[in-house]
């Protein structure tokens, strides 16, 4: 179980005196996600999410989290906004931890779309992106080209070759040529930048809810789509590409965002970055993981397989 700060029934019933949401029935811990402790709460008027926050999430960012969820629902986005106490306050102290409550949405996490949830998805990543062409505050990407220059050099040749063979020089060499290459010009915006099928909430086919926020920033529009791309339209091990997923999310997408002919021309490039940001942040929990810890490794090589799938096929995202 991905809970990484235990906090018992008894602090629990006591840190919701400070909120209007009735009284302690139950709290389980939430398995999913590996950046936060996450419980879900029942409590005599409904169901919330009691959120931790640990591991690469700054509690100096918490206020852009915060403005980003208040904007998003605003426009009608299906987001869990975070719930303030009796004095106004939305950032909370918890076990020496900050902490939050969220509102809780239904719906269930995905592990194999179907094409029509893939649309769907599609749509509502489109739709977040139209409502926030007018959000102003800003948040450095800390895992941008910097970030994954630092984390390859963390982890280190020998570890890395350890994973793959040939994985560091693979990486350097892919660093170099998208740091050569990279579309800056492109338009930006505030993104989810992790999009994951386990971070989308589904009921049949459809979305009622976009969560975890917590790598959101600001960075190129186009690189959310390309995110969402690499994390939805592959086998879990990356190894086999599914087309129709591919078309299905892309065409979503446009349906409620219409992609410009840049953008649409950088997405194979995009889409590189996208799976060497995860293949680094991968390779560096599977080497800094200790053996016996509560969370459970993720294979880098998932997306090591992708990259390779998008250096070798740039053709993926013509119609």
């Amino acid at each position: 179980m991905a809970v990484y700060t235990k906090v018992s029934a008894e602090e629990i019933g006591q840190f919701l005196t400070r909120f209007d949401v009735g009284t302690l029935v139950s709290a389980k811990g939430i398995a999913e996600g590996v950046e936060n402790s996450n419980y879900l709460l029942e409590t005599s008027q409904g169901k919330y999410i009691l959120t931790l926050y640990e591991k690469r999430v700054d509690s100096a960012d918490l206020p852009f989290f915060i403005a980003l969820l208040d904007h998003l629902a605003a426009h009608g986005c299906l987001v869990p906004p975070m719930i303030a106490d009796r004095e106004g306050e939305k950032i909370q102290q918890l076990c020496g931890r900050s902490a939050c409550l969220i509102t809780f949405l239904s719906g269930v996490s995905l592990s194999h779309p179907t094409i029509t949830q893939a649309e769907a998805m599609g749509q509502a990543l489109g739709g977040m992106h139209s409502a926030l062409a007018d959000f102003k505050p800003e948040r450095r990407n800390i895992l941008d080209h910097d970030g994954w220059r630092a984390l390859a050099k963390q982890c280190g040749p020998a570890q890395l070759d350890n994973i793959a063979p040939g994985l560091a020089v693979a990486i350097a060499q892919e660093l170099d040529h998208l740091d050569k290459h990279w579309p800056h010009e492109l338009p930006r915006s505030a993104i989810h930048a992790d999009l994951f099928p386990d971070n989308v909430l589904m009921l049949g086919d459809r979305v009622t809810g976009l969560i975890d926020f917590y790598f959101s920033c600001t960075d190129i529009r186009a690189y959310d789509l390309a995110v969402t791309h690499a994390a939805w339209c592959f086998s879990e091990d990356g190894s086999d590409f599914h087309q129709p997923i591919s078309q299905a999310l892309i065409d979503g997408y446009e349906s409620a965002f219409t992609l410009s002919d840049a953008e649409r021309k950088a997405l194979p490039l995009l889409a590189r970055g996208a799976a060497l940001r995860f293949l680094l942040t991968r390779a560096y929990d599977w080497i800094n993981t200790p053996a016996g810890a509560l969370v459970t490794r993720k294979d880098p090589r998932a997306f090591l397989h992708r990259l390779q799938f998008y250096q070798t096929h740039p053709d993926t995202f013509t119609i």
